[in-house]
């Protein structure tokens, strides 16, 4: 990307901030802070309104303005935008009440050259979950699950909140959480929490949610205090892989919950994920291990435990389980 087209970009970025900070700008567009505070300094003298504030909560404030014009897409944002869309299909999206009626819609902003390349992108796409004969014989229910919705409204005013969760029918309890992330893994909906009272990050099916709202209690620890403990925990992981584009492969179609896959190759040619395995668990060792035997030999082990090794050199050589 040109200089002018990324200055051009963070000024689109900071227009829809009310406020912002150097960091933020560092970690958005993965840049130096040298090279941010250049790019603030240049869009200040082109005129942009921005007020400066100092001390250790301070950073840039946007004035209210109508400095940019008006968003316009290219036919190349369009179709990516259309594409990104249809491509969500069976993924059941929150919000989503009609797709028939957003698909419209996008057609309906393009120019009729565009309308009729959508149209046919449409026709000639085709994703997971889908069939060239029938279309419609492997399609998922598009809709979310109904806690979804309301999870997200809340997360995005206070992630401290109340949680209801019944991971047997009879037996709901009751969690004070911070709600980290939402997403589909595996064609499921889960949310990552720090539990306040068991003092452990943990994976919950949304579907298995109710009655949620923002607590009303105060936070033992801060979100900063929360985010060091997750970052401990991924630096302390006794299994840590490496995978190439073969391993990635599998590991897309199937992967234990929270697990993330950080790419270290251009065009996602290798990559590597961190778990902290608790080796007393045998149940645990035996699903990873059969896990990993299901990623193939695209793997390589930068750190594993010793547990989890004898169990795989076991099934490998096909000798019957140590007790």
């Amino acid at each position: 990307m040109k200089k002018t087209e990324r200055v051009n970009l963070v000024m689109r970025y900071i227009n829809n901030r009310a406020h912002f900070t150097i960091a933020e700008i560092q970690r958005e567009f993965k840049i130096s802070r040298a090279t941010a505070i250049r790019y603030m300094n240049e869009i200040q003298e082109m005129g942009f309104p921005l007020t400066t504030e100092l001390g250790r909560g301070g950073g840039y404030h946007v004035l209210q303005n109508q400095y940019l014009p008006s968003v316009r897409f290219t036919p190349e944002e369009l179709k990516a935008i259309f594409i990104s869309f249809i491509a969500s299909k069976n993924s059941q999206l929150p919000y989503l009440q009609n797709r028939r009626s957003i698909t419209e819609k996008l057609i309906g902003i393009a120019s009729q050259t565009q309308q009729d390349e959508l149209i046919e992108l449409n026709q000639i796409l085709l994703f997971e979950n889908t069939n060239p004969g029938n279309p419609n014989l492997l399609e998922l229910d598009d809709a979310a699950p109904a806690e979804l919705n309301k999870l997200i409204s809340l997360a995005v005013r206070d992630k401290h909140l109340r949680l209801t969760y019944e991971e047997s029918p009879g037996w709901p309890q009751l969690m004070d959480v911070y709600l980290l992330h939402t997403f589909n893994s595996n064609s499921q909906w889960l949310v990552e929490v720090y539990d306040f009272d068991r003092d452990e990050f943990r994976y919950l099916p949304v579907e298995k949610l109710r009655d949620s709202a923002v607590s009303e209690q105060k936070m033992k620890l801060t979100a900063q205090e929360i985010l060091n403990k997750k970052r401990l925990i991924a630096r302390e992981a006794n299994l840590v892989v490496n995978l190439d584009s073969t391993g990635i492969q599998r590991f897309k179609r199937l992967h234990p919950p929270g697990i993330v896959l950080s790419f270290t190759g251009m065009f996602q040619s290798s990559g590597v994920f961190h778990v902290p395995l608790d080796v007393s668990d045998v149940e645990s060792l035996a699903y990873y291990a059969d896990w990993l035997l299901f990623l193939g030999k695209g793997i390589a082990f930068e750190r594993i435990p010793d547990e989890l090794r004898a169990i795989l050199e076991e099934r490998l050589s096909g000798a019957p389980p140590t007790s």
